[in-house]
């Protein structure tokens, strides 16, 4: 496990899948005997890691196209917030 902030952060699994679900790669590994569990392959080191990431160094603490998702996000909020505000 490679992602920082995941509870399981710098344990090893035996991965029993790696496949295209929910809009993404995702791994599944028993989590503990009997367990089965599903994470993004990103946050794995089973993927290959994201070209912003390595580019940004440390130095960008997010990517633009995660910043694109999330300007468009609230956006829709707004605008809907702006709609209620009309009724």
């Amino acid at each position: 496990m490679t992602h920082p902030f995941h509870p399981l952060y710098g344990q090893q699994f035996e991965i029993l899948s790696y496949r295209h679900n929910w809009g993404e790669y995702r791994v599944t590994f028993y989590d503990t005997p009997g367990h089965v569990r599903a994470l993004p392959a990103a946050w794995t080191s089973v993927a290959f890691p994201d070209p912003s990431v390595i580019l940004a160094a440390g130095r960008a603490a997010f990517r633009v196209a995660d910043l694109v998702q999330l300007s468009q996000f609230i956006g829709r909020i707004e605008r809907g917030w702006k709609e209620e505000a009309e009724c």
